[in-house]
């Protein structure tokens, strides 16, 4: 069955590596050390991706959970450095977007997603409407990796599953899509991308990046 079209993942595949800056203000902040920071931080980040927490409930609970009071504002500057730690782009890959685009194939963003990290990318970023489909999580109470977020996708861009290619920094997400009939490659760097496509016989079908 011929590729129609390829489905990326935003954290990790589209962007770079979270924002440093961001991430050290988030530790500045809390005062936590980095090792209890980071345990609190994705203790609720996957009910956060979908839409059972918001940024802002997001943040109450980790200052709970964390027993610190920090005075009015804090949360809403939690909220603001967290959403900007994920606001980096991948260029190489925004254009491989493009290439694949030029070719002929649909291309959607299928990202496990909360209210306030998407509210700053759109703010950002004028590209995130190149895409055909766009599928963050939280909109639909559902993430990665429960298929059913998988099959909304592929009915959004009209494919049977065997005719998309998904691409994710997660290899549980990933295994997630093959379940379905998806073909999929773990995403690490893009050279490792550029072997990936050539290993599974994809070279010929697709551009390379």
């Amino acid at each position: 069955m011929a590729l129609r079209a390829v489905v990326f993942d935003y954290g990790m595949v589209l962007t770079g590596p979270p924002d440093r800056e961001s991430h050290d203000a988030l530790l500045r902040i809390t005062g936590l050390p980095h090792d209890r920071f980071e345990a609190l931080y994705w203790a609720d980040r996957h009910a956060y991706d979908e839409g059972k927490l918001s940024g802002v409930t997001f943040w109450k609970k980790f200052l709970t959970d964390a027993s610190l009071d920090l005075g009015p504002g804090a949360v809403d500057e939690l909220n603001r450095w967290d959403a900007r730690m994920w606001t980096t782009q991948n260029p190489v890959m925004l254009a491989w977007q493009q290439a694949l685009k030029k070719r002929g194939l649909r291309t959607a963003i299928l990202s496990n997603m909360g209210d306030s990290v998407l509210a700053n990318m759109q703010r950002e970023f004028d590209w995130l409407d190149r895409f055909d489909v766009l599928v963050w999580s939280y909109q639909h109470g559902i993430a990665k990796p429960d298929p059913a977020i998988y099959r909304h996708t592929l009915t959004q861009l009209g494919t049977q599953p065997g005719e998309a290619l998904f691409i994710d920094d997660k290899p549980v997400n990933v295994e997630a899509a093959r379940a379905l009939g998806m073909q999929g490659l773990v995403f690490s760097t893009v050279d490792q991308l550029r072997a990936d496509l050539t290993t599974h016989c994809l070279a010929a079908a697709l551009p390379i990046p």
